[in-house]
């Protein structure tokens, strides 16, 4: 089926689409070849002069100033290589399908896994340094404490280090583990097509059918993605197994306590944080999912709802579609009600071609904003439809994409934010747009229909996802006690499911398989908390906002601008909130119990 000019789409307007000549010029660029001929020369370099030296280096007088000379050659290096990745992850995310760009993806990992073996050392030998020694070139030199948050961050995996030899070994290897098994699963999803009242579409098409207003396509959009689903369930069963045993393999080698423990790593974040996370939402399940869907089964005149009216639109909702540029004016003008700043720093993403929406045969599904680097720009990709739920991720993405600018100055090895806070500012931005458009809404009906909207936006974000942590937890665990067939990973998704939406949705045959879909299970176990974490944070945050006497603002740009250089705990503290106080995760969902509060009040 031919997507690229399609009734809907010239109904939505003009979708623009990435320019990425900040990188390369295509593909057969020379650059791209000098590039890597002197990144082949510069790293090897790097590791010639300073391998097995870095000891010597730090106890020496000004060994401060020696080894922040060492960590800014190497970001070089780091900037340099993220440069030609994202380039190639972006093209292949835009157009997997096309052969070119798919062996050009291959072979820039290719690359530049060689060239990170020869740095590899390089982490090895600070987190080899004693506590002592760390805290000494701090106090010592004004240059290596610009660089100490990274390299705190860095000795957290200090206990979990292996041999230089072995991680190399393992880098090597992770071109035909890890990798290969992704990139297998994001190309058989890109082709996945779906027969739908007799044409072919792709996933995201058929997704966008589960909201569509007529019952009957609902489902059979459902219908038609358990049949496909279940047509792939050997695959997809062989890539999990294999990948969650990779991971009990990584995991046995590096000690570490449990199977989520190199996630919360990665996240700053400790376990203790999560876990009553965790359980606050688990706790919530029957205030939050469970009332919400036994409402919407009242509202729809149903005793139960089957698994397509999950996400049916209300009788009383707006279903016609939103052109680009109505969507850009709604998001801006509630960027712009917040603070002028934050919709200055918006706007560029819609003038420069920092944002590809339409969709595209060969196109990655789902949403995202790619950092890249510093030096570049972020760049965001949604598949635009023109639903309400679009609009929102439109600003979710932007509220990514803000952060990662302002979190540009913190240099390539700071700028990242540990996915725990990365979803503050894109919860927060969808947060001012809903407000925005709740206020402009005058009629009961109206209003009910945007509350339970944004009702099901944030149990998709909060329960959905810790329901997927469970699952994952779940699937993990039973894992290292053998392979799991597709029925075992089909009843721990259904049992998870089951618990986590309630009594008032009755989930139909086929549902089984759903699990498989989920890209976040594969490119990053255990990812999905962090939007649970981002939801109620950005709830407390916003509560903070409604009633601050001023300087919330100019708080709020300063913990963004922070990136990665500070933890939850120091980000948070300005504005009165500690996400360690179990108490905290409750007040984040007594917001979106309030919201359902209302919703009984308006029926």
């Amino acid at each position: 089926m031919d997507m690229s000019a399609t009734s809907q789409e010239q109904e939505l307007g003009d979708l623009p689409e990435w320019d990425l000549r900040v990188f390369y010029e295509g593909v057969d660029d020379p650059r791209i070849a000098a590039n890597l001929a002197a990144l082949r020369k510069d790293a090897p370099a790097f590791a010639q002069i300073y391998r097995g030296k870095l000891s010597d280096i730090a106890s020496d007088a000004a060994g401060g100033d020696g080894i922040a000379a060492a960590i800014a050659q190497y970001e070089s290096l780091e900037d340099q290589m993220g440069r030609i990745a994202s380039y190639a992850g972006l093209l292949f995310a835009m157009s997997s399908t096309v052969p070119e760009h798919a062996r050009f993806y291959g072979d820039m990992q290719t690359a530049l896994t060689e060239l990170n073996s020869d740095l590899l050392f390089f982490g090895l030998e600070l987190n080899a340094l004693a506590d002592e020694a760390i805290e000494h070139l701090a106090a010592s030199s004004t240059a290596f404490r610009r660089y100490l948050p990274w390299v705190s961050d860095m000795r957290l995996h200090r206990a979990h280090d292996l041999s230089d030899e072995t991680e190399r070994l393992m880098q090597d290897k992770s071109l035909t583990g890890r990798s290969a098994w992704t990139r297998l699963f994001d190309e058989t999803m890109t082709r996945m097509r779906f027969d739908f009242e007799g044409a072919t579409i792709s996933l995201e098409q058929v997704l966008d059918k589960l909201s569509d207003p007529d019952r009957r396509l609902r489902q059979k959009a459902v219908e038609a993605l358990a049949a496909r689903f279940s047509e792939d369930q050997p695959l997809f069963t062989h890539i999990t197994n294999t990948l969650s045993k990779d991971l009990e393999t990584d995991g046995r080698w590096r000690a570490y306590e449990d199977v989520a423990t190199a996630r919360h790593i990665a996240n700053r974040v400790e376990a203790p944080v999560v876990d009553a996370l965790t359980q606050s939402v688990q706790d919530a399940y029957p205030r939050l999912s469970h009332r919400y869907y036994a409402l919407k089964a009242k509202w729809l005149g149903l005793d139960q709802l089957e698994t397509w009216d999950r996400n049916a639109p209300l009788p009383q909702e707006n279903t016609d579609l939103i052109p680009w540029d109505r969507a850009k004016e709604i998001v801006l003008s509630a960027y712009g009600d917040f603070a002028p700043d934050l919709a200055a720093h918006a706007a560029p993403f819609f003038d420069k071609g920092w944002i590809n929406a339409a969709p595209r045969e060969g196109k990655a599904g789902g949403a995202f904003s790619h950092p890249t680097v510093p030096s570049a720009n972020p760049f965001i990709l949604i598949n635009y439809m023109g639903r309400t739920r679009d609009v929102m991720t439109l600003a979710h993405e932007l509220g990514h994409g803000v952060h990662q600018i302002l979190a540009a100055d913190q240099g390539p090895l700071m700028a990242d934010t540990p996915l725990t806070l990365a979803e503050t500012a894109s919860v927060f931005g969808e947060m001012l747009t809903f407000k925005r458009l709740l206020s402009e809404t005058t009629d009961a009906a109206s209003r009910k229909a945007m509350l339970a909207s944004k009702v099901e936006d944030m149990i998709n974000t909060c329960v959905r996802q810790i329901a997927f942590y469970t699952f994952e937890r779940r699937v993990h665990e039973a894992r290292r006690g053998g392979e799991l067939t597709s029925e075992d990973i089909g009843k721990i998704w259904m049992d998870v499911q089951t618990e986590s939406l309630g009594p008032s949705v009755r989930l139909s045959e086929g549902y089984e398989t759903f699990w498989c879909y989920i890209p976040h299970f594969i490119h990053s176990p255990f990812y999905v908390y962090a939007y649970a974490f981002g939801d109620c944070l950005v709830n407390s945050l916003y509560a903070v906002y409604e009633t601050s006497d001023g300087g919330f603002q100019e708080r709020y740009f300063d913990m963004l601008r922070a990136g990665g250089s500070r933890r939850h705990k120091e980000l948070l503290a300005p504005f009165g909130l500690d996400a360690s106080d179990p108490a905290f995760w409750n007040k984040g969902l007594g917001v979106i119990e309030g919201f359902i509060d209302e919703l009984e009040t308006l029926s």
